[in-house]
């Protein structure tokens, strides 16, 4: 009837005590055509129409304008719109009580000569006719009234996909993010996992009460890891598949929203996963940190799990992760986080590792100027506080690129495409590789270290700093 209109949104234009919302009513009002329908067949029709939602006012309000226009449709049916109107919201209780759900199975319902006492003196001072009255019970007790409800695909669609944007916009507070499409990407892990919070995004502290662990059937799917309560939960579709027609030929278009069920979602982009070894309650657990300052503890079943489970979510975040843009600037002496977006990279893998290489030696540069102006200031000044967050946050960067250089270094070699990459520089990322993985194996295990020349002392209790108090 009104093109561009859901079912859901007709009745707040028409619920209002006003003038505007009164006119609207009569207008609309006047596409449906009662004549010569009793009052329960046109009250059905009426319903079909749109959903009728809103408070107790404003429901009386629209039955009103829909008493009117049966009267108008059937002169002399009744004695007064009053009338029409009562009988009416008659009905809506009769139907409440018969086929209500809140009293129950054992709850007496009303019976055809109560209601009929009820409505005693009701029209206009005077009594309904008594065989209306029994035609209207019999008739609401043998097929009760239905509300219209936009149970299409198309409306379903468009409501999940409203709430899929509206999750997705709660992952980050910056609007400028990209928002990832969970019905398509790359997977690169499935499975069963436990997961702790440790620290909300920037960097505080999960309050005391959120931080137990929780099972969850997790799925790594580009730069996000969505978390459901078990396995069945990503596999439900809100719309089946499709098959449509691109260049004369068939194609199944999968519409399947996996983010409906998700119980949480988690940014990877720019992520670090390391083995948890300050972690001694529970055995197999990742520390997760995120470029939004959130920590995670993530549990696997066992040793092999566990690597699979690091591995992946470092390779995803190595692939994928877009170059970091330059920090904020601005007139305060404090340090600035770079800006680290969460779209997809467009580099190929060898693109991705020159550019880490070429990160890793900015920080290098960055440290030896933090080092030489360290000696040179006082440590008590403002500028001094914010050059030892700086350098706790480049160490840790240079942890996290290292980390990078190595997964991508060791999927080029093993996809074959290293023989693709110019000599000059082959020769160059041969080099890096050779340097990082001489770094890497300075850095124990159990906490964040130094490289194998003490250039670069990396104080656990900053680099947690870094992670967990920059904003």
């Amino acid at each position: 009837m009104l093109d561009g209109f859901h079912k859901s949104d007709i009745a707040r234009h028409l619920s209002k005590n006003n003038d505007f919302s009164r006119a609207v009513a009569e207008e609309y009002l006047k596409h449906f055509t009662f004549e010569e329908e009793s009052l329960d067949i046109s009250l059905r029709k009426f319903l079909q129409a749109f959903q009728l939602t809103g408070e107790s006012a404003e429901r009386d309000r629209i039955l009103v304008h829909f008493s009117k226009r049966y009267l108008e449709c059937n002169p002399g049916s009744f004695q007064s719109q009053d009338s029409v109107h009562i009988l009416t919201c008659a009905l809506m209780l009769l139907n409440a009580d018969l086929h209500g759900r809140a009293g129950g199975a054992l709850t007496k319902k009303m019976t055809c000569s109560q209601f009929i006492k009820r409505l005693s003196g009701l029209n206009d001072g005077d009594n309904f006719p008594v065989e209306v009255l029994r035609q209207l019970y019999c008739s609401i007790k043998a097929q009760p009234l239905e509300w219209a409800n936009d149970d299409s695909y198309e409306d379903a669609a468009r409501g999940q996909q409203l709430q899929t944007q509206n999750k997705l916009l709660a992952i980050s507070a910056n609007p400028f993010l990209d928002m990832a499409n969970p019905g398509q990407g790359n997977e690169f892990k499935r499975g069963y996992i436990m997961r702790k919070c440790c620290h909300d995004p920037g960097g505080k502290r999960t309050p005391l009460g959120k931080r137990g662990w929780k099972m969850y059937f997790a799925i790594i799917r580009d730069l996000i890891l969505y978390l459901y309560k078990d396995e069945g939960g990503c596999r439900k579709q809100i719309v089946p598949s499709r098959t449509e027609t691109v260049n004369g030929n068939h194609q199944r278009v999968d519409t399947s929203l996996p983010l409906e069920n998700a119980q949480a979602i988690v940014r990877i982009h720019h992520a670090l996963a390391r083995p948890a070894t300050d972690y001694k309650k529970k055995q197999h657990v990742i520390c997760l940190y995120c470029a939004d300052e959130s920590q995670f503890y993530i549990q696997a079943s066992d040793p092999k799990e566990m690597q699979s489970w690091m591995n992946s979510l470092n390779i995803a975040a190595a692939q994928l992760s877009s170059q970091t843009l330059a920090a904020p600037v601005g007139s305060q002496q404090r340090f600035q986080r770079p800006l680290m977006p969460s779209s997809i990279s467009k580099f190929s893998l060898r693109e991705q590792l020159r550019s880490y290489s070429e990160r890793v030696g900015e920080i290098e540069l960055e440290l030896e100027d933090l080092k030489r102006l360290s000696q040179e200031k006082s440590n008590k000044s403002a500028a001094s506080v914010a050059n030892k967050e700086k350098e706790a946050f480049l160490q840790f960067e240079f942890l996290r690129y290292n980390v990078y250089i190595e997964l991508l270094t060791d999927k080029i070699v093993l996809s074959g495409t290293m023989n693709l990459v110019p000599n000059d520089q082959l020769l160059e990322a041969d080099e890096q590789e050779a340097l990082s993985t001489e770094r890497l194996k300075s850095l124990p295990n159990d906490s964040w270290t130094q490289t194998s020349k003490d250039r670069y002392a990396i104080n656990p209790n900053d680099a947690n700093r870094a992670m967990m108090t920059h904003t």
